[in-house]
This record gives structure tokens, sequence and C-alpha cells, in this order.
């Protein structure tokens, strides 16, 4: 079984591409899993969209352009919430390696993560040396895709599809997701493109990360 995990800021299109990946991956005769990382792995998430709500005053739900909504969660980064993050960060760790464990028994053939626990490390002050000793502790253990990706995008760009959050934070995000890539040396960057030059750009990434000896992955297929 192979984990891939996809990443980005909010709005930069990663259900689209997990969505084209999948049926990709479904044509040429693998059977597919999906977690959502939120859903799937973190701890107390009710709890934590709750605080989120009632300690910072943001909006609820998921932003559209006709429903735009003002968040505060993620984009609050004071140094009491950045501490509260590497305990629960820490803990869904944890559970990530349980679920990971877990879904290695399920059958099937690939694993995909929306949102992987680089998510939330890009959520982190990185320029700190506390966070790097943080995230160099995380890395050891948790569960490495066997493809990781990152879905870059224009923050602009971003904020129309999605509108929950301010732009100059979509661009600090974003420099905090190219950091970490940097960091891990472990993610691949998809750069920003037309939607299906970047769904050919990921079909090549994972025929590149999977070729090998493994029969079910060599010689795979790249559809137009």
């Amino acid at each position: 079984m192979k984990i891939v995990s996809f990443s980005g800021i909010d709005g930069a299109g990663k259900s689209t591409q997990i969505g084209a990946l999948q049926a990709w991956l479904g044509e040429i005769g693998l059977s597919v899993q999906m977690l959502t990382f939120w859903d799937d792995v973190v701890v107390l998430p009710r709890f934590r969209e709750f605080m989120s709500h009632a300690a910072f005053k943001g909006d609820q739900g998921i932003g559209s352009p006709e429903r735009p909504l003002q968040r505060r969660d993620k984009n609050v980064t004071s140094w009491p919430v950045s501490i509260m993050r590497f305990g629960l960060y820490f803990l869904d760790a944890i559970n990530l390696c349980r679920i990971t464990l877990k879904v290695r028994k399920s059958g099937s053939d690939v694993v995909i993560f929306d949102r992987y626990i680089y998510d939330e490390l890009a959520n982190l002050p990185l320029k700190g040396r506390l966070t790097r000793a943080f995230i160099s502790i995380l890395l050891k253990f948790v569960p490495k895709p066997d493809v990781a990706y990152l879905i870059d995008a224009d923050p602009l760009a971003a904020l129309a599809r999605k509108p929950e959050y301010p732009l100059d934070f979509l661009h600090k995000n974003r420099e905090a997701y190219l950091a970490l890539a940097r960091l891990t040396g472990a993610i691949s960057v998809i750069e920003p493109q037309a939607i299906e030059g970047m769904a050919a750009k990921i079909r090549s990434v994972f025929r590149q990360k999977l070729s090998g000896p493994q029969p079910e992955y060599a010689g795979l297929p790249v559809l137009p």
C-alpha cells in the first residue's frame, strides 16, 4: 500500500487534483482509499472548531465566492496559541501513526490524504529554533508519504476561489509551505498552471516516485 498526501493553502485546488489523480488510478486498475486529515486524523476536531470560534470570534464553515467568510484559527499566530499547537499537533502525529497502521491493513493499493501533518506544521513559526526542533522530532516518527504533493497557487487566485482568510495571511502561509518543502526535502511542489497541466505533472511525479521493483507500479501509463 502506498501513501499519497496533498497539501497547500486554502483555495489552491487540492480537491480538484485529488479527484483527478483518484480517477486516473482507478482507470489503471488500482484501488484507492481517501482520508481527510481534519475528519479522520486530528484529535478533538469539534472542540478545536468551537474554541477557534468562541475565543477568536471567527466564522465557521467553508467559504465560497457566493458566501465569503472571515475565519480566525490558523491565522492567529500569538505565542500562547503556538505553544498550544505544539501539544495538539503532537497528539495528531501520534494518531496519524495509528491511522496509518490501520489503513495498511485495508487492502487498498493507494491511500490519499487530503492534507497531512505538513499542513499543520506550516502554521508554526518556522524560523524559530524551538519550532524546527519540534518539526524534526515529529518527522522522525510520523509515517513519510511515498508521494507528498504541495499544490502551489497564487494567493490572489486562491482567495477568489475560497475567500476565508486575508490575502496577507495567504501570502505568508504560501511562503511557509514552500519553506517547509525545502526543510523536509520530501515534498514535490506542483507549480501553478492550468488544471490539466497540474494533473499531468502530478501523474508524472507519481510514476517517477513509484516506478521500481513493484510490478503493480512499474510501467504506469501516462493518460492524456
